[in-house]
């Protein structure tokens, strides 16, 4: 494991990358004192339990940082939340943050972006191509904790999102994945499994295909939080270990085709 400031990476041998960059709930010391967040205000907005699927991966990238520190899936310049527009209308901060405290979390940023380059580069160099599951969950009870759920057309259980990518060159490789998810036998059903729904990817999958366009597969997986209470937090474990199977389920199939892929 290599630990360093506000992520944790384990890396070991295999072209499947799992990460949770949005599962961090910490913030240090100087960001802390100026929050105007409750830790459950932050917690609801946060992707808790991402880390719980990242498992199955060979190496794995944790984010332990809360996004409300620096957010790893924003581009840099939106990086640090500083009007409430930029955080679903929350007010963020009591106090605006200094230019010393945005200065240090974009050091952050830099730094785990210098760090992923480097293992990427070097999953590159051995394997040719590798593939990325970008792991991420959504709320869908924002009218509060006894409104209605959003609209189940709008907003499928999973969203896969490959808007940042070259569709056509991971054809195969996508359908594969979105086929197998829906094709799992999760507690007698199949999951609503979608693409470019409600998310199409992010700036951490948008940088992944820009730095590595030949090579990276980053599949945006974000899972609606269907598996918990959004508004109190509480899992329901059963339900994070059936969805961290069907994950599983899908990696033969995803390896599969990433060796054809990189046969050609």
């Amino acid at each position: 494991m290599n630990k360093h400031l506000i992520w944790k990476i384990y890396e070991e041998n295999g072209p499947l990358v799992t990460t949770a960059i949005h599962d961090g709930h910490l913030l240090r010391k100087e960001v802390a004192q100026i929050i105007g967040l409750s830790d459950a205000e932050r917690l609801r907005e946060e992707d808790p339990f991402t880390s719980h699927w990242t498992t199955i991966g060979d190496t794995k990238i944790i984010g332990l940082q809360s996004r409300f520190e620096v957010d790893l899936n924003r581009p840099r310049e939106k990086a640090v939340y500083i009007n409430p527009e930029d955080a679903w209308g929350l007010h963020v901060w009591k106090t605006k943050p200094s230019p010393e405290i945005i200065t240090a979390s974009l050091a952050e940023y830099d730094a785990f972006y210098s760090e992923v380059k480097r293992i990427f580069s070097g999953l590159k160099q051995k394997f040719h191509q590798f593939v990325i599951f970008d792991l991420h969950t959504y709320n869908h009870r924002r009218e509060g904790p006894n409104g209605p759920p959003a609209d189940p057309k709008l907003n499928p259980e999973v969203n896969i999102g490959t808007g940042t990518m070259d569709r056509k060159r991971w054809a195969p490789l996508v359908d594969r994945f979105i086929n197998e998810m829906r094709a799992y036998d999760f507690r007698g059903r199949s999951l609503d499994v979608r693409e470019n729904i409600k998310f199409k990817g992010g700036q951490f999958s948008r940088w992944i295909h820009e730095t590595f366009p030949e090579s990276a597969c980053s599949l945006a997986i974000e899972f609606k939080k269907f598996f918990m209470d959004e508004w109190s937090g509480e899992p329901e474990q059963d339900m994070l270990d059936d969805i961290r199977k069907a994950l599983r389920s899908t990696i033969p199939g995803v390896r599969e085709e990433l060796g054809k892929l990189s046969a050609k």
